[in-house]
C-alpha cells in the first residue's frame, strides 16, 4: 500500500531540491510539482499567468504570490495529487505558506512534512553555474558531479540536455538575496508547526542516501500522525 504523503521541499537555489524531488517522487510514487516547471509550462502556453510571471523570472526576481498561488492551486486540484505530492519551490513566502494551508484545509488535509535541504553557499554557486536539465522530462544533471552518459542527451528519455539561461552567477546572487529575505523565514514558520526536517544535502547524490532520507521522512511522518491521533483521543 502506497503511503499518502504531502511534502514540501524547502531550501535555497542550488541545494538540490529538484534532484532530490526527482528521486523521491519515483521512490514514493508521488507527483513532483515544481513551480519552475509550472512557470515554464504557462509561459510556453502563453497563458495570462505565464505572461505575468515571465518578466519576473527573466531577472531572477520572485514571482508575486497571487500568480504563483494561482498556478499551484490549479495543479493541486488535478487527480494525481489526491494521494499526495512533493512540492518543490512552493511556498517561497510566509503568505504563500498560509495560502497553501488554507487550500489543503478546505479538503480536510494538511502538510505532513517540510524537508529543508541545507548546503553551504560556496557549493551552491558551484552547483548552479554547472547544472543542466533535460528540456523534455526535466531530469536534472550537473556538468561536474553527474553529467548525462552521452553529452547533451538525457539518460531517461533521450531528450536534449541544456543549461538554463538564468543559471549565471549574477542572477544567482539576486535569487539568493531574495531567498534569505523572503523564504528563509519559512524555516522558523514550519519549525513552530513541528513538521520541519533539516537535511544536509552537501554530499554527492546517491541511491543509498536517498533511501536513507526517505526512511527518515517516513519515520517523522508516522511519528507526527501517531502524536496527532493520541492528542485527538485525549480530547
Amino acid at each position: 500500500m502506497v503511503m499518502k504523503m504531502k511534502i514540501v521541499l524547502l531550501g535555497a537555489p542550488g541545494t538540490g531540491k529538484g534532484t532530490m524531488a526527482f528521486s523521491m517522487s519515483r521512490a514514493l510514487s508521488l507527483p513532483h510539482i515544481s513551480t519552475g516547471d509550472l512557470f515554464r509550462s504557462h509561459i510556453a502556453e502563453e497563458t495570462d499567468l505565464g505572461q505575468k510571471a515571465k518578466q519576473y523570472l527573466a531577472s531572477g526576481r520572485l514571482v508575486p504570490d497571487e500568480i504563483t498561488i494561482g498556478m499551484v492551486k490549479e495543479r493541486l486540484a488535478e487527480a494525481d495529487c489526491r494521494a499526495g505530492f512533493l512540492l518543490d519551490g512552493f511556498p517561497r513566502t510566509v503568505p504563500q505558506a498560509v495560502a497553501l494551508n488554507e487550500v489543503l484545509k478546505l479538503e480536510g488535509e494538511e502538510l505532513d512534512l517540510v524537508l529543508n535541504l541545507q548546503v553551504p553557499e560556496e557549493l551552491i554557486f558551484r552547483r548552479i553555474t554547472n547544472r543542466l536539465v533535460c528540456s523534455a522530462c526535466g531530469k536534472p544533471y550537473n556538468k561536474l558531479d553527474f553529467p548525462p552518459t552521452e553529452d547533451g542527451v538525457c539518460d531517461i528519455c533521450g531528450g536534449p540536455v541544456i543549461q538554463r539561461q538564468d543559471d549565471t552567477a549574477e542572477t544567482l546572487r539576486t535569487r539568493l538575496d531574495t531567498y534569505y529575505e523572503l523564504t528563509d523565514p519559512l524555516v522558523a514558520y514550519y519549525q513552530e508547526q513541528g513538521i520541519l526536517l533539516n537535511h544536509d544535502n552537501s554530499s554527492k547524490h546517491t541511491p543509498d542516501q536517498v533511501e536513507s532520507l526517505i526512511t527518515k521522512v517516513k519515520e517523522q511522518i508516522n511519528l507526527k500522525r501517531r502524536s496527532s491521533a493520541a492528542a485527538i483521543s485525549r480530547e
